[in-house]
């Protein structure tokens, strides 16, 4: 595969892979694999998360009674009704 990038990308890779003492063609595949390796892409955060201790009964409760507790109450009339 050709991909073309513009000449100033070029040239700071080119001074990137002599620094590195690598070929630009290193230096661009290792900078796009790094892409794929980070820690948002969703086959490292799922098996992270699954890692994580389930919450307690107690812990749940606690939870959905913060959640109920914080709700306002529906009012169904307009604002020309009252």
């Amino acid at each position: 595969m050709t991909i073309q990038i513009p000449d100033d990308l070029a040239r700071g890779l080119e001074g990137i892979a002599a620094a590195q003492q690598k070929s630009v063609e290193q230096v661009a595949l290792d900078s796009l694999r790094s892409l794929f390796d980070k820690a948002s892409s969703p086959a490292v955060v799922l098996p992270a998360l699954r890692k994580l201790p389930h919450p307690s009964a107690a812990a749940v409760d606690d939870l959905e009674a913060a959640i109920a507790a914080a709700r306002l109450p529906v009012d169904d009339k307009g604002a020309f009704d009252r």
